[in-house]
């Protein structure tokens, strides 16, 4: 880091009046509740962690990191240290330790003659800010970096002392059955404090980079941790090889999975409260030539709008939606390929339908999202629980409203038909690529045409798109554009004025410059001239053409009217509909 001009440091207190300071600040900006503050209070009292405020709000899952730094960068007036602040490489390692920093959550960035410029996650640490000071020689001058940021770094930059832990076999021989002995080892490894510390460390990143899934693989040289964001896998910086048994067993451990077997793919489930929000996990292992594989699929009941409107749905869409979710009888099918946001779609679905008058089942393979007032039940094949025996049990409960979560084969598909011609209505989803393609997959599968017709409401195709970052994005001139290709006449419809962006890429969206997904969606509402070509078993061309003529927005130009409105770019519409 260049140098700094000398300024006056803030003082690191460390009393009760800093951490009443910090309490009443979270509540005042509705980051705790006054029922929080008891039980950390309570917490304290009882000696049970010995950490301070700051890392106890986080251990206990009130607060997130992020936002006690924002915190605490306005109550001290000091700075955020960003990751253009974090040193390439170390600084003063002859005179300040890598031991003290990991204690004391503390890491210099940079030093003149008077002063070391140090990020800390507690800048209320009054020995912490008092050892520098006598170590360096120099007054230190606190940036307030999170706990997750500062052991990140310390990691990458001096290592982590897990680095010499024993070769536990994460190489080829992993996939085999291990024997008591290494059972019992990689179970003492797996509770040791760096252990805990690293698979901690990168569920909490997972969570404050916005990630739907973390991917844990080892490879021959390495073991490579990447996160799927906004859809895209990104690779972070990763523990190293001679941690990825223990790594992947502290996870099954966390998973209550078999830590003995790694010959079987297994599959299980974490609950956590983390940053203040309450999470669920699914974890999946597999195993390789190289170790096991493992992915968590993170499940944030929080994060996720079951609103239509708050989803991104356009007006004209959403008025289709409501048409057809509230018939008395029938089907909606949800279509797209997988991670397209279709099971959110049918929960955004059920939660406008659930009132105390209506009772809604729904089978599902895996119960991504708890709903309260609705019975859910997840399907266990290896019981014999599959989509077809737990819906003839479901038609027996006297449902109103049955959702399926997928439409696997000809049984399962012919059951929901079924149901939907007793006066059921029912919601399901189909892997195909458009609206028009569901109505030809079910005539494929061998679902008779006239049922068809009586049945089916409404199909829904989507795609997710990336959201644009709003602090980054750039106006653009779209006329180059459109001289030619597949964007030729786009700019020419009544959708409003054009206001097309483009990203740049900013901290704030990890240089990506995309900061979320937001869905593209059309709607075929089946009519009668819609209902004509089903019963002559009209390919899927002719059935889009005709329902476009009918009013649907296909999903193409639905994405036209998210890039006008400046949410997302011509090229993430293509990418997502270029196959449609």
């Amino acid at each position: 880091m260049a140098e700094t001009a000398v300024v006056e440091a803030s003082p690191a207190a460390g009393d009760g009046a800093d951490e009443a300071r910090l309490l009443e600040a979270l509540v005042a900006r509705g980051k705790m509740s006054q029922a929080d503050v008891g039980r950390v209070g309570q917490v304290q009292r009882d000696g049970e962690v010995g950490d301070s405020l700051v890392f106890l709000l986080s251990k206990l899952g009130i607060v997130s990191e992020q936002e006690v730094a924002n915190v605490l960068v306005e109550l001290l007036g000091l700075t955020r240290a960003t990751p253009g602040d974090y040193a390439n490489a170390v600084v003063l390692d002859e005179t300040i330790s890598s031991r003290f920093m990991r204690q004391y959550h503390v890491v210099p960035l940079g030093y003149t003659d008077q002063q070391v410029l140090v990020a800390m996650a507690d800048p209320f640490d009054r020995f912490a800010h008092d050892s520098l000071r006598l170590v360096a020689g120099r007054e230190p001058l606190p940036y307030v970096g999170t706990p997750s940021e500062v052991q990140a770094l310390i990691e990458q930059l001096y290592g982590d002392a897990m680095d010499q832990a024993p070769d536990t076999g994460a190489g080829a021989a992993t996939t085999e059955q291990a024997s008591d002995t290494e059972v019992e080892q990689l179970k003492d490894l797996a509770s040791e404090a760096p252990v805990i510390r690293t698979v901690n460390l990168l569920i909490r990143r997972a969570i404050e980079y916005g990630a739907s899934d973390i991917h844990i693989e080892p490879a021959e040289d390495r073991l490579r941790v990447r996160y799927r964001i906004d859809g895209v896998l990104q690779e972070v910086d990763s523990p190293a090889l001679q941690m990825a048994a223990a790594v992947v067993s502290r996870v099954k451990i966390m998973a209550n999975l078999n830590i003995a077997e790694r010959r079987l793919p297994q599959d299980g489930r974490i609950r956590q409260r983390m940053a203040g929000q309450e999470l669920d996990f699914r974890v999946s292992t597999v195993p390789t030539v190289h170790g096991e594989s493992v992915v968590l699929r993170i499940l944030n009941r929080d994060a996720v709008a079951l609103d239509f409107t708050a989803l991104g749905i356009g007006p004209a869409n959403v008025r289709a939606l409501t048409e057809a979710i509230h018939k008395p009888y029938g089907m909606l099918l949800v279509t797209g390929p997988t991670g397209s946001g279709k099971t959110t779609t049918l929960y955004a679905a059920l939660a406008a339908l659930n009132s105390v008058d209506v009772k809604i089942i729904t089978v599902e393979d895996p119960v991504e999202y708890q709903l309260d007032g609705i019975n859910q039940i997840q399907v266990k094949p290896g019981i014999g629980l599959s989509f077809a025996s737990a819906l003839r049990s479901i038609v027996r409960q006297d449902p109103d409203i049955i959702m399926v979560g997928e439409m696997r084969d000809l049984e399962t598909a012919r059951i929901c038909v079924q149901s939907a011609l007793t006066g059921h209505s029912v919601l399901s989803t189909l892997h195909t690529n458009d609206a028009a393609g569901s109505i030809t997959r079910l005539l494929e599968m061998g679902v008779e045409s006239y049922l068809l017709t009586s049945t089916i409401n409404a199909v829904v195709g989507q795609r997710l798109v990336r959201v644009l970052c709003e602090h980054c994005k750039r106006r653009r001139d779209p006329i180059s554009e459109l001289s030619g290709g597949p964007l030729q006449g786009a700019g020419s419809d009544d959708t409003g004025p054009e206001t097309w962006f483009e990203p740049q890429g900013c901290p704030q969206c990890n240089g990506t410059g995309y900061r979320g997904r937001t869905v593209l969606m059309e709607v075929l509402a089946v009519d009668e001239p819609i209902r004509r070509l089903i019963l002559e078993r009209a390919d899927a061309s002719a059935i889009n053409a005709v329902a476009i003529e009918r009013g649907m927005i296909p999903l193409y130009q639905d994405g036209l009217r998210r890039v006008r409105q400046g949410v997302t770019t011509i090229q993430e519409v293509l990418r997502v509909t270029q196959d449609g």
